[in-house]
């Protein structure tokens, strides 16, 4: 059940808010309580005060051996107020005179205590307060909890000690309403805010579940449908879209592996049917001359070898497209491979008369798999050549663009049409009867291109047509320098 990611945020929120809550009640109570304290020690110092200042003016008016007694008793008398005592210790601690010498019956009973100023807690407060000028403390606890007050006074030369007693009974009670207050609120809002914080969080992961069930049903037979998008401005809106991204490049992997099956059914298929055809023709009659048995195997080696083309181009783009082709970099002279490769194809442009100018100047050090740029050089070569009539010629140049190597390839054929340019490396794709060059002509499979693009981007460089036209067309492959010292001759 604490799976659901609605009902762990229902519990993180209900257990921040619980915590919240209890924390600022305990904070309230905690000032509520001090400020009680405070308000209860200052309304005891002005009432000692107050209860001072008569007794000195009943002093002055009630002279004698026994005036100190008579005027703390009319002292008392008019400061009597109900939860408090007035207690008048003589110089040696004893009790002098206090409220309930003048309390009687119902009075005594109800709001004196008489016995608290003979117990035990009193002496132990009125011993702490003859080691101080002022002094605070609670005595006792319940009903006859107390907050009292002490403080010195002189009459005729001798120091008396006046003790103030407020009764703590009200304050506690105002203290347990307003726990049982918080006891009472803290709960229920607490369940309240639960029940909106799991509505809440139903409400707004509705999109999140209303999209898993639409990814759900999203398959290879409707890839084309994407997620609703109902805002596109917040985290749902952008996942929303991020996962209808994620839609678009599957359905484009998927189009590009269905053409690509397709392409390659087709292109296997053609030889795979001569193939069989020739090998049938060849069967057909049990007697065949040596010439004829001779011509049947010309023509299988000759389709067995372009079938093992394809093939092999097959499994190098599988494996460049799953980053499983290993890359063996070494330090070479890339003029040196260009002259190497003009040099491998000769035989093929003498076979159409056709002419190759080398454009290399020396000293061009590069770093990379010298065998992949052998094969991505000798197929624009190759592809040059196909494309160029008998009679014409191919350029090789190389020159330093920046900080990378421009090698270009550039033939004399009629170019490629302006609406199949963007399409001249794609796989499988064959622009041959624009360039006036039919399948007898040694056409390919049209893997060439891609192959060679590969190859150029796995350098770190690329591949372009940079100009095609009724002239011929030219492309460049653009291949990072190293330094001089990275190479080495021989």
């Amino acid at each position: 059940m604490l799976e659901s990611v609605r009902l762990r945020l229902t519990l993180w929120y209900t257990g921040v808010l619980a915590l919240v809550l209890v924390t600022l009640a305990a904070a309230g109570y905690f000032i509520f309580w001090q400020s009680t304290v405070k308000r209860t020690d200052s309304d005891l110092a002005e009432l000692s005060s107050a209860f001072l200042t008569t007794l000195t003016a009943e002093l002055k008016d009630q002279p004698g051996p026994d005036a100190l007694k008579s005027a703390a008793q009319v002292a008392i008398a008019e400061h009597r107020f109900r939860d408090h005592i007035f207690a008048v210790l003589n110089p040696t601690g004893g009790l002098y005179v206090s409220s309930p010498d003048l309390a009687s019956g119902r009075a005594a009973s109800e709001y004196v205590p008489t016995e608290f100023l003979s117990s035990e807690p009193f002496r132990r407060f009125a011993e702490a307060s003859s080691r101080a000028d002022h002094f605070y403390q609670n005595l006792g606890a319940g009903k006859l909890g107390y907050r009292g007050y002490a403080r010195h006074f002189s009459v005729n030369g001798q120091t008396y000690t006046l003790v103030v007693l407020r009764s703590l009974h009200p304050q506690k009670e105002m203290l347990e309403e307003i726990t049982t207050a918080f006891a009472g609120a803290i709960p229920i809002a607490i369940l309240l805010a639960s029940a909106g914080g799991y509505f809440l969080a139903r409400k707004s992961l509705a999109p999140v579940a209303a999209m898993s069930a639409q990814a759900g049903r999203i398959g290879a037979s409707n890839l084309h449908e994407r997620l609703a998008v109902q805002n596109q401005k917040d985290e749902l809106g952008h996942l929303a879209q991020s996962f209808n991204h994620l839609l678009d490049r599957l359905d484009q992997s998927f189009e590009r592996q269905r053409c690509f099956m397709a392409d390659a059914s087709h292109e296997l298929r053609t030889p795979v049917a001569i193939l069989r055809g020739e090998s049938e023709v060849a069967l057909s009659r049990a007697a065949r001359s040596p010439e004829e048995y001779r011509e049947s195997l010309t023509i299988l080696h000759s389709e067995a070898q372009r079938l093992t083309h394809i093939v092999e181009d097959l499994f190098t783009l599988t494996r460049a497209d799953a980053g499983q082709y290993p890359l063996e970099p070494r330090n070479f002279y890339l003029d040196e491979l260009l002259l190497d490769c003009a040099h491998s194809v000769r035989t093929l442009a003498l076979a159409k008369n056709i002419a190759i100018v080398k454009d290399t100047p020396p000293e061009l050090p590069v770093v990379g798999d010298e065998a992949l740029l052998r094969r991505m050089i000798l197929n624009l070569l190759d592809n040059a050549i196909k494309h160029t009539p008998a009679g014409g010629r191919v350029v090789l140049a190389c020159q330093r663009a920046g900080g990378d190597f421009a090698v270009s390839i550039t033939d004399s054929g009629t170019g490629i049409p302006i609406e199949l340019q963007p399409r001249i490396f794609e796989r499988f794709f064959r622009a041959d009867k624009a360039r006036s060059r039919g399948e007898n002509n040694g056409g390919g499979a049209g893997l060439g291109l891609s192959i060679a693009r590969w190859i150029a981007e796995a350098h770190h460089g690329r591949l372009e047509l940079t100009r095609s036209d009724a002239t011929g067309s030219t492309f460049t492959a653009y291949l990072p320098s190293a330094p001089p010292s990275a190479a080495s001759r021989g």
